[in-house]
């Protein structure tokens, strides 16, 4: 039963000390040239691209169509 809950414990200590805030991965954010206007986007590690969410969008897009917009530029540069 100890050495179950030493385990249990060093398993909590190793997770506690990852990181699972997107804040911590954000980099710059970028502007991306649409047809309906600029958008601008938080890109997080290129390894993270599903974070990829557009903060700043023109008012007749949709969310959805500016964070598309956002992961599709974050695929991008992950093939740089």
């Amino acid at each position: 039963m100890i050495r179950k809950l030493a385990f249990a414990t060093f398993g909590v200590a190793i997770l506690s000390a990852c990181s699972i805030d997107p804040k911590d991965w954000e980099t710059e954010p970028v502007t991306v040239d649409t047809p309906q206007g600029q958008v601008v986007c938080q890109l997080y590690s290129e390894n993270i691209v599903r974070w990829d969410r557009a903060i700043d969008r023109p008012e007749d897009m949709s969310v959805e169509t500016a964070d598309t917009y956002c992961h599709n530029e974050g695929l991008k540069q992950k093939g740089m």
